[in-house]
């Protein structure tokens, strides 16, 4: 024998398992990282208390301005994110939700990803010293550079590390600097040829740049629409793909001849 539900009672049990799913949606951890602006380092200077770009070999310059690298913090890869975690994310300029597989190797511990990290740290920074001699001609033999930059990870600064060595080396190939005195940051991996690559997290970087004092920030052209996304206002975007025609921007920018492009 079965008894008939009131209309209110009949919503109240078929409400019951909804309410369930989104008890559980909002406190289940789900597969993101929520990403903030992270520190900047001037590449021509010293982190930490040790120079970033040592020189042997060759006659070095004393350089004005700085060339500053950007990074992003985020969450770490056992970090529980939650449902109410991303929708804050999603609704503030200074954070940013990304897929975990995106920041993280899908699968590695943290200490696995560490190594990871450093991994492509050491490559990026062999690929931006071969970079910046291959373009100033320079035979790595003759020249040994030496790159350090402490709790820094990933292979986001490898632009940043050859521009600060053809600075430190040769300028603006006139005798100025690349920077002009100003503060420039930026962000994009290097290959051995100087090819520049995209990154990842560029409008946070931005948000770190400005923090930071910077008024030029470079940024791989592929992602000059995310970077334009959240622009801090009076930060200049110049796009790059090479680290050739990014010095030249560079040198166009601190001279006021040729174009300079913008995103």
């Amino acid at each position: 024998m079965f008894s008939r539900l009131t209309r209110p009672q009949a919503i109240a049990v078929c409400a019951l398992p909804v309410v369930a799913l989104l008890a559980t949606a909002v406190f289940a951890p789900l597969p993101f990282s929520v990403a903030q602006p992270g520190e900047t380092a001037n590449v021509l200077g010293e982190h930490k208390g040790e120079p970033v770009i040592t020189i042997s070999g060759a006659p070095t310059r004393e350089t004005r301005g700085q060339l500053r690298m950007t990074t992003i913090v985020a969450t770490s890869p056992d970090t529980r994110v939650s449902l109410s975690d991303v929708l804050d994310g999603w609704f503030r300029t200074d954070e940013a939700v990304m897929p975990r597989d995106a920041l993280y190797p899908s699968g590695d511990s943290v200490k696995e990803i560490e190594r990871h990290n450093e991994k492509q740290m050491k490559e990026s920074q062999d690929a931006a010293t071969q970079a910046a001699l291959g373009y100033l001609g320079l035979d790595a033999e003759d020249v040994e550079v030496s790159l350090k930059l402490a709790d820094v990870g990933g292979p986001s600064a490898g632009l940043l590390f050859s521009l600060g060595i053809v600075d430190k080396l040769d300028g603006d190939g006139t005798g100025g600097d690349l920077t002009g005195g100003r503060v420039i940051a930026g962000t994009g991996t290097i290959a051995a040829d100087g090819t520049v690559g995209a990154v990842g997290g560029v409008s946070l970087k931005t948000q770190a740049a400005k923090r930071d004092g910077a008024t030029v920030f470079l940024v791989p052209k592929a992602e000059c629409a995310d970077a334009r996304a959240e622009l801090p206002e009076g930060l200049r975007l110049i796009p790059v793909t090479t680290l050739k025609s990014t010095v030249s921007s560079l040198v166009a920018l601190e001279t006021g001849k040729g174009s300079v492009p913008s995103c």
